[in-house]
């Protein structure tokens, strides 16, 4: 598999970047360099917006019968490289094989698919009153998307902007570029016409400010840290421009005495170690009844010594390296501060063997967190969970909502109204209930600082429309 890139998807075309500077992207398993792709510059966002602009009127002219026939060619194109998306992501992300084949690669292939439906319907319209009510799409969208989920944050940027008649100019992550050639390679296979997608890589201080900054970017929809999402708000609020975020998390697991306290905490650990802890939704807290506490700290440490570290291509691997040398150093200093905090080591540390090669971090449980510490309400993002002891359903909804996040979260109980009492008065996003599954038709985003606007179905779609009354 050749994964050396050396062009940017413009107006329809691979052409070359106006500085053929090369940006590099390792393994993370290895710590070696695998390919290279472009730093693309502010110039070749000027491209790629005015690209996007001249093809605008156009795409927002066909109907969503057509839109939908093109997402649904997109769709047949990206399924039949799912096998190459996993193995890419695998090597540029370090998520295991198995995981990069179900959540990787499979996800947004249902997340597109759901799309093609969902266009059909973009364009509705209703009477209220004298006015006729119309939603038209909002114009030229800039993305820009994070490393973690590299094709699943774009499909979930792209594919409803494309159904509601947006053209779009896309960066993805600078760590995890590789895949979206491979979506950009099935773009142009579905015969999108030239300028609806347009692809510039590089860095976000570069392309990311320069598309966030842009006079012809109409909204921009950014997906990662709170603080670069502050930055581009500033950027977009100094032209009124438009601005979906989805930003950071500190998700609580809450789990009340009447629980199903072995499935609770396996499902809990597992989720909060999904993707090497590299996920903005993970339940990063759990808050357990004091009752109960001392059991759900045993299994919990017993759940992660079940995590194997190694090659993510190993079948047996359950928890692959971490993104770069950064991520790894961010993490181990959370974990220090941790336990110099008075969190107690139930299960790995910095001290924890992981492989000599490659950006590893053990999965880690500490217990006793005081939930006014950082690692209680700082965005860890790795595999490190923080347990807490509550007292009751009112002490466990006071500490799940302490946070300046609101992103995600769980509720376990035997009695599922009361577990649906105390979802209702999180302050987050979504929650789910006993283990509930992942709905990819359900709006995702956060309360607070974890962002503002809604991905996925229905929700998602509307955020890239803009309603217009027509009195008659």
């Amino acid at each position: 598999m050749d994964l050396a890139r050396t062009d940017l998807y413009l107006d329809g075309r691979w052409v070359t970047p106006s500085d053929a500077s090369p940006l590099p992207v390792h393994n993370p398993a290895t710590e070696e360099v695998i390919a290279t792709v472009p730093a693309g510059t502010a110039a070749d966002v000027d491209r790629a917006v005015a690209a996007a602009r001249a093809a605008f009127d156009g795409w927002a002219a066909t109907t969503p019968t057509q839109r939908a026939a093109h997402l649904d060619r997109l769709h047949a194109a990206l399924s039949a490289r799912a096998d190459e998306i996993a193995r890419t992501v695998a090597l540029e992300l370090g998520a295991p094989l198995k995981v990069a084949s179900r959540v990787q690669a499979g996800l947004p292939l249902t997340v597109l698919y759901s799309y093609v439906e969902l266009a059909a319907h973009s364009a509705a319209e209703e009477t209220v009153g004298n006015s006729t009510v119309v939603r038209e799409p909002v114009g030229v969208v800039g993305a820009i998307t994070p490393w973690n989920y590299p094709l699943h944050q774009v499909v979930a940027k792209l594919a409803p902007a494309l159904a509601a008649g947006c053209t779009v100019v896309l960066k993805p992550a600078e760590l995890t570029p590789l895949v979206s050639y491979l979506l950009f390679d099935a773009i142009h296979e579905a015969g999108l016409p030239p300028g609806v997608v347009n692809l510039v890589t590089g860095t976000g201080p570069v392309v990311g400010e320069a598309i966030a900054a842009h006079p012809d970017v109409d909204m921009v929809s950014f997906t990662g840290s709170t603080a670069t999402g502050r930055r581009i708000s500033h950027l977009v609020a100094d032209r009124i421009a438009r601005v979906a975020l989805e930003l950071g998390g500190k998700s609580a697991n809450v789990i009340l005495d009447d629980a199903d306290l072995v499935t609770a905490v396996k499902v809990g650990v597992g989720n909060a170690f999904l993707n090497s802890g590299q996920t903005c939704a993970a339940w990063t807290r759990m808050l357990v009844h004091r009752s109960r506490y001392d059991e759900a700290v045993e299994l919990a440490g017993k759940a992660a010594a079940g995590y194997r570290l190694g090659d993510p291509f190993d079948p047996a691997t359950r928890l692959g390296p971490l993104v770069s040398a950064e991520q790894r150093e961010r993490v181990l200093g959370h974990v220090t501060r941790g336990l110099a905090d008075g969190g107690r080591l139930v299960a790995g540390g910095p001290d924890a063997p992981v492989p000599d090669r490659g950006w590893y971090v053990a999965p880690t449980v500490l217990a006793d967190v005081d939930p006014e510490s950082a690692l209680a309400q700082e965005e860890v993002f790795g595999p490190v969970l923080a347990i807490i002891p509550v007292d009751d359903d009112e002490h466990a909804v006071t500490v799940a909502n302490n946070s300046r996040y609101g992103l995600a979260g769980a509720v376990w109980s035997t009695d599922e109204e009361r577990a649906l009492r105390v979802a209702r008065r999180m302050r987050t996003g979504a929650v789910d209930v006993n283990g509930a599954p992942f709905n990819p038709l359900a709006p995702f985003g956060g309360y607070k600082q974890s962002g503002i606007g809604r991905e996925l179905g229905r929700h998602g779609l509307a955020e890239f429309l803009q309603t217009k009354a027509i009195q008659r």
